[in-house]
């Protein structure tokens, strides 16, 4: 009998013949979220095992998996070779701390080893937890507690309760490659959670304007990318500076198309860096109406100097309380709303264009000498790594 952690796939068992590559990058990923860890990741039919790591880690190795994109739930768990008296004897054991409401739910792949059926199974070894717990009741319709008896074909026994939620979707970096547009905001990481969560191995540009925008807000960036990698594996920044762009922009052209040219200057570099480094796809956190420069005219004439690229907006249907959630739950957002600028609110006009027609943009757009501050922009890109945890 020893302790170990079960894991169970999710969309992988739709892939097909495909799978074998799915559950591979599973296991990648698995081994190194845990290499800190003391442990072997083993595969049994469709399921991973954690085993030989220290108990006092357990607590640190669940929320690890709860990291990890193409896990659909896991259990701690007892493992053993199966025997019923030792089944019947850990199952009681397992439960001699507990309190509350419980049922058993027996499943029995062996039918040789053992003769009981399942229902027979769940009903016996329910009764002598009862007999040796008065803190107990059965409640087969809405228990708190569910004691799994699972019964291999292989002559092995796994003993757990109620099963922890994983992180769900696919594992990251089976769906090809991202370029997160990363701001200080609360959109942008929850946007490269959900990629993350589709299989994309995401990187992130982050748009600065400094010096009018602080070393705290790129600090700020630095600490979301941190927790964003706990959930895409290590993450690059490409910090890129548009002080030059809004400067001209502001000296040269109508202030309310600000935001427009400023956004068209955005993802022409987001392009450039897609097609330089062989990211497949450009990644936003912007929802349809949020803003000014949300709307559906606004992301037109913004997303017409893309020319090869997807652009993806994971987000474009949320409101703002469905994205909020999402922050909260992968810890974000108390990091997100600290009060430190980033480069859209710089030169920010009063009354932006909501609607812009193409032909008044590309003729604000003419000027400035877009391309030659674009080039410029990018000959001073800085990287940053961000290691997971």
């Amino acid at each position: 009998m020893k302790n170990v952690i079960l894991i169970r796939f999710g969309e992988i068992f739709l892939k097909g013949k495909n799978r074998g590559f799915f559950e591979k990058v599973l296991y990648i990923n698995i081994k190194e979220a845990l290499k800190r860890f003391d442990l072997s990741v083993k595969k049994i039919p469709g399921r991973y095992l954690i085993c030989d790591y220290e108990r006092e880690f357990e607590e640190e190795i669940i929320e690890r998996l709860k990291k990890i994109a193409g896990i659909f739930s896991f259990s701690p768990a007892i493992f053993m070779k199966t025997n019923y008296e030792e089944i019947v004897s850990q199952s009681v054991e397992f439960m001699l701390d507990k309190k509350g409401t419980f049922k058993v739910e027996t499943n029995r792949a062996d039918k040789k080893t053992i003769s009981l059926n399942s229902m027979q199974i769940s009903a016996d070894i329910g009764g002598k937890i009862l007999e040796k717990n008065s803190n107990l009741k059965v409640d087969v319709k809405n228990p708190e507690l569910i004691l799994n008896i699972d019964i291999r074909e292989n002559c092995e026994t796994f003993i757990y309760l109620n099963s922890i939620r994983g992180m769900g979707g696919m594992p990251v970096g089976t769906s090809s490659t991202g370029l997160l547009l990363l701001s200080g905001g609360i959109d942008s990481p929850v946007a490269g959670y959900m990629m993350a969560k589709r299989g994309v191995k995401v990187c992130a540009v982050h748009f600065h304007s400094y010096p009018y925008t602080s070393i705290s807000a790129r600090e700020k960036v630095e600490e979301l990318a941190k927790i964003l990698s706990e959930y895409t594996g290590d993450l690059i920044i490409y910090m890129v500076s548009m002080t030059e762009l809004q400067e001209q922009i502001h000296e040269n052209c109508d202030d309310s198309y600000m935001i427009t040219l400023l956004r068209r200057g955005m993802f022409t570099v987001a392009e450039k860096l897609c097609k330089k480094f062989k990211r497949r796809m450009i990644i936003t956190g912007e929802s349809l109406g949020q803003v000014a420069s949300q709307t559906i005219e606004s992301m037109t004439v913004v997303s017409e100097v893309v020319k090869s690229t997807p652009i993806i907006r994971p987000l474009v249907a949320f409101d703002k309380c469905e994205t909020i959630e999402i922050a909260k739950k992968i810890n974000t957002f108390e990091t997100s709303i600290k009060p430190f600028e980033d480069c859209c609110t710089v030169f920010l006009p009063d009354s932006p264009v909501v609607r812009p027609k193409l032909e008044d943009v590309l003729k604000e757009q003419k000027k400035i000498d877009f391309d030659e501050i674009i080039a410029r922009s990018m000959s001073n890109i800085e990287v940053v790594e961000i290691k997971s945890k």
